[in-house]
């Protein structure tokens, strides 16, 4: 489950990043029209690879509602973070994208 809620995480941020308010609070510019899209098509695509290790840890019934739940709980992490501490929110998504690997060791 460690590895969905980083990936729902990291894609959750990124589609925050894809916005010009939230992308000008936590980088200080405006974000170009092919980065917008690439980070949306990343937060999008991060969100349904979170998929995997849910279901592979308990199968596709059990699986898929532990991921919705992952989904709730990263979003709403994000959500409390933005306003009081968006630069820790930003660093979380950027540990979490590099603490995913050994995550993805540990579900084999």
């Amino acid at each position: 489950m460690l590895l969905a809620l980083l990936l729902c995480y990291a894609g959750f941020t990124a589609l925050c990043l894809a916005t010009d308010r939230h992308h000008g609070e936590l980088l200080h510019s405006k974000p170009s029209p092919l980065r917008r899209l690439g980070l949306r098509g990343a937060g999008w695509l991060l969100l349904i690879v979170a998929i995997w290790p849910a279901v592979a840890a308990t199968g596709w019934s059990q699986g898929l509602v532990e991921w919705c739940a992952v989904l709730m709980l990263s979003a709403l992490l994000l959500v409390l973070l933005l306003p009081y501490r968006p630069r820790l929110a930003l660093i979380l998504a950027g540990v979490g994208l590099l603490a995913s690997p050994v995550a993805a060791f540990a579900l084999l």
